[in-house]
C-alpha cells in the first residue's frame, strides 16, 4: 500500500516518505494483513493525530505501472538489437545537411557504424566467441570552433539511426556525493527516452557537450568537484559500469520501488549496464591551439623550424596528440577512453552562402516559418544570401551568425508586414541596403505589380534551385526514401516545396504517402470490380499534382476511377476476356476515348488472333503495343 498525505503543515512530505518507507519494512516477514484494515486503522489513527487537515488516498485511486504480465512477471524487453547501417550510407545522409566537414563527417559515420554493426554481431554469436576481456570501446571526442555544426550533426545521426539518445551539458554536473548533476543521471535519461526499456537503453548514445569546460584548472589547488571530479566520475560509465535506476535521493524513485515490491514480492535490482553505450564529447577547446603550437615550436625548434602563419595555427588542431590535452587540464585516464578524435573545420564565407543555399537548412527555413505565421510567403535572392552569409563571417561565431545576420535584416519587416496586406515578400538587395525605402516600396499599393513579378522571378529561381539540387541527389533520395524520382515527380517536389515551408526530406515523404494512397486505389478497384488495373507513373504523379490543393482529396479521385473506367474496361473483359489494365495520365484525362480506342484496339488484337498486349491509348494515337507480362 502507498499512502499520501497531503496538507499545508510543513514537513508533511516527510511524514509521506517515512510511512511509505516503514510499511514494507515492516511487513517483509509477517503475513500480509487486508490492506482495507490497514488503510482503516491508519486512518483512524491519523484522523485522532491531525484531524480533518490529513488525507489518506488509497493505492487504487493512484497511476499505476503495467509492470507485470498476466502471469505475475515482469515482463521481458526486446532482447533484439537492430542494425543495418553502412558507412557510406550514413556519410550520405549527412551530406544532405551538413556543409564542409568531410573529415568529421567520414570518421563519425564510420566509427558509431562499426559500433553498432560490432554489438549486432556479438549479439548473433555464441557469447564465448566475442566476450573479450578489456574491450575498448569507440567514445570519441569532437574538437572544433563554435558554430561548425558539431551538435546537430549528432542529432542528425542519432535521429537516423533511430537509438536511444540523450544530451547533456557538462557544466551542469559535478563530482557523485556532491550537489550538482550526477553525471550517472545521463544514464537514467537514456532508459527514459527509450520508453523504460532498458535492453534498448543499453545500446543508446549520449552526448556531452562543452567537454572543454570541465577541464582543471592548472593554477588550482585542492579537489575540483565540477571539472577533475566529473572525469573522474565519467571514467566508469564510458568503459563498463552497471548504474542502479533507483536513486536514494529521488522520492518519485522510491516510491516507484515501493509499489514494484508491494506487487512483485521481491527486490530486484534495476540497472543499466553501459558496456554498449556510446559516449561522444565535445567542445570548442579554444586555447588548445596554443598547446599544439608552443609543442610542435619546441619540435622544430632550430634550423629546420617552420614558422607557422595565423592561418596554419587555426587549422593546427588536427595535429593534436593526446598529451596535448592532457596538458589542456584532462586526466590521463579520461583522455585514454576518447581513442577516435574527430576534428571539425572553421567555415569560411562561402561555406556560410552554402549553407544558407542548402534546401534543408533551418535558418532560412525557420525565417520562413515565422513570416508563414502571418500568412506571408518570403523568397531570398542568391545575392542577398551572400551578404547574409558575408555579414555572418564578421562575426565569427560560425553558422550561428548566420541566424544574427537574417534576424538582423528582418526585423523591421517582420514588425511591420503582418499588419498590412502584403502577402509575397521578396527579399532582394534593396531590402539590405535601404530597409525602410524597401518597406515604403511593399506598402505602396501603386507597387505591386513590380512587387509580384521581383517574387515570381525569386520564385522561380528557387525552383531551379530545387531541381538542381533532386537532380544531383536523385540515386541518394530515391534509395532513402524508396521512391523512384522520376521527372514529373520531382516537378511535383519542386511544386510542394515552392508552396510549403517544409525541407526537402519532409516534402518527399509528403509524396512518398501519397504515393502509397494512391498504389490502394488499384486494390481497392480490384475487390469492387474484380478487374486489375495498373496506374502509369505518369498517372500516379498526375494524381500527386492535384493533391497539392489541400481542398482535393484521395477519395475524390478513387470514385471518379470507378466512374469512368469500371463499365468500359467490363466492356472489354466480357469480348477479350483480358483483365489487365494499364492505365496513363492520358487516360485519366481522357476515360472515354481511352475506352473506345482501347475496345478497338482488342478487338483488332482478337480478330487478327494476335496475343493480348499493353495498351496505351490517346485520342490521335490508336495504340502503342506494350508487353503485357
Amino acid at each position: 500500500m502507498i499512502i499520501v498525505l497531503t496538507s499545508s503543515k510543513p514537513g508533511t512530505i516527510l511524514l509521506t516518505q517515512m510511512i511509505a518507507l516503514i510499511i514494507p519494512m515492516n511487513i517483509q516477514n509477517e503475513t500480509i494483513p487486508n490492506p482495507k484494515e490497514i488503510e482503516k486503522e491508519i486512518g483512524e489513527f491519523l484522523a485522532k493525530k491531525f484531524g480533518g487537515s490529513v488525507k489518506m488516498v488509497s493505492q487504487e485511486m493512484l497511476p499505476q505501472e503495467n509492470l507485470n504480465d498476466a502471469s505475475g512477471k515482469t515482463p521481458k524487453a526486446e532482447a533484439t538489437f537492430h542494425f543495418d547501417m553502412k558507412p557510406e550510407d550514413l556519410i550520405s545522409y549527412l551530406d544532405q545537411y551538413i556543409v564542409k566537414q568531410d573529415h568529421a563527417k567520414a570518421v563519425l559515420a564510420t566509427k558509431i557504424c562499426t559500433h553498432f554493426n560490432r554489438i549486432k554481431h556479438a549479439t548473433s554469436v555464441a557469447a564465448s566467441a566475442h566476450d573479450m576481456v578489456g574491450s575498448i570501446k569507440n567514445n570519441v571526442l569532437m574538437i572544433g570552433p563554435t558554430g561548425v555544426g558539431k551538435t546537430y550533426l549528432i542529432k542528425l545521426i542519432a535521429k537516423k539511426i533511430g537509438v536511444p539518445f540523450v544530451k547533456g551539458d557538462a557544466t551542469k554536473f559535478s563530482e557523485t556525493g556532491y550537489v550538482g548533476g550526477d553525471v550517472e543521471d545521463l544514464i537514467r535519461d537514456l532508459v527514459r527516452e527509450a520508453d523504460d526499456n532498458i535492453e534498448k537503453a543499453q545500446y543508446g548514445i549520449i552526448y556531452i557537450d562543452e567537454i572543454d569546460k570541465i577541464a582543471g584548472s592548472r593554477n588550482m589547488i585542492g579537489a575540483d568537484v565540477s571539472r577533475t571530479g566529473v572525469q573522474r566520475a565519467l571514467l566508469k560509465p564510458m568503459e563498463e559500469t552497471d548504474v542502479d535506476l533507483k536513486v536514494p535521493h529521488d522520492p518519485i524513485s522510491m516510491l516507484q520501488e515501493i509499489e514494484r515490491f508491494r506487487k512483485t514480492g521481491s527486490r530486484d535490482k534495476r540497472s543499466v549496464n553501459t558496456k554498449n553505450i556510446l559516449f561522444i564529447m565535445s567542445g570548442a577547446f579554444g586555447d588548445l591551439t596554443e598547446i599544439i603550437h608552443r609543442r610542435m615550436t619546441r619540435q622544430n625548434i632550430g634550423f629546420g623550424a617552420t614558422v607557422k602563419t595565423h592561418q596554419d595555427r587555426q587549422d593546427i588542431l588536427g595535429e593534436v596528440k593526446s598529451e596535448d590535452l592532457i596538458e589542456f587540464g584532462f586526466e590521463s585516464e579520461f583522455v585514454g577512453r576518447l581513442p577516435v578524435r574527430a576534428i571539425f573545420e572553421r567555415l569560411t564565407e562561402a561555406d556560410l552562402f552554402e549553407i544558407l543555399k542548402n534546401p534543408n537548412n533551418p535558418v532560412i527555413l525557420g525565417k520562413k516559418l515565422d513570416f508563414a505565421a502571418y500568412d506571408i510567403d518570403i523568397k531570398f535572392d542568391d545575392p542577398v544570401l551572400k551578404v547574409l552569409a558575408q555579414n555572418a563571417f564578421m562575426e565569427n561565431t560560425g553558422a550561428r551568425g548566420l541566424v544574427s545576420a537574417v534576424e538582423k535584416a528582418l526585423l523591421l519587416f517582420e514588425r511591420h508586414l503582418p499588419s498590412t496586406d502584403v502577402k509575397k515578400f521578396p527579399v532582394t538587395l534593396s531590402v539590405l541596403k535601404t530597409p525602410e525605402q524597401a518597406l515604403a516600396k511593399l506598402i505602396d499599393i501603386q507597387s505591386i505589380k513590380e512587387v509580384l513579378e521581383e517574387f515570381d522571378r525569386l520564385a522561380k529561381s528557387e525552383r531551379a534551385s530545387i531541381k538542381d539540387y533532386l537532380h544531383a541527389n536523385r540515386k541518394i533520395l530515391s534509395e532513402k526514401y524508396n521512391l523512384t524520382l522520376t521527372p514529373s515527380r520531382m516537378d511535383n517536389i519542386t511544386s510542394f516545396y515552392s508552396k510549403n515551408v517544409m525541407d526537402v526530406g519532409q516534402i518527399i515523404q509528403k509524396v512518398k504517402s501519397f504515393y502509397d494512397e494512391i498504389k490502394k486505389i488499384e486494390l481497392s478497384f480490384y475487390k469492387k470490380h474484380d478487374i486489375n488495373i495498373v496506374l502509369e507513373d505518369n498517372a500516379i504523379d498526375f494524381i500527386i499534382e492535384q493533391l497539392s490543393n489541400p481542398a482535393v482529396h484521395i477519395a475524390d479521385f478513387e470514385r471518379q476511377i470507378s466512374i469512368d473506367f469500371e463499365l468500359g474496361l467490363k466492356l472489354v473483359r466480357e469480348k477479350t476476356g483480358k483483365n489487365r489494365f494499364f492505365i496513363t495520365r492520358k487516360a485519366l484525362l481522357e476515360p472515354e476515348a481511352f475506352i473506345s480506342n482501347l475496345i478497338k484496339d482488342e478487338l483488332r488484337s482478337v480478330s487478327l488472333n494476335l496475343p493480348n498486349h499493353r495498351t496505351e491509348t490517346s485520342p490521335d494515337k490508336n495504340a502503342n503495343p506494350k508487353d503485357n507480362s
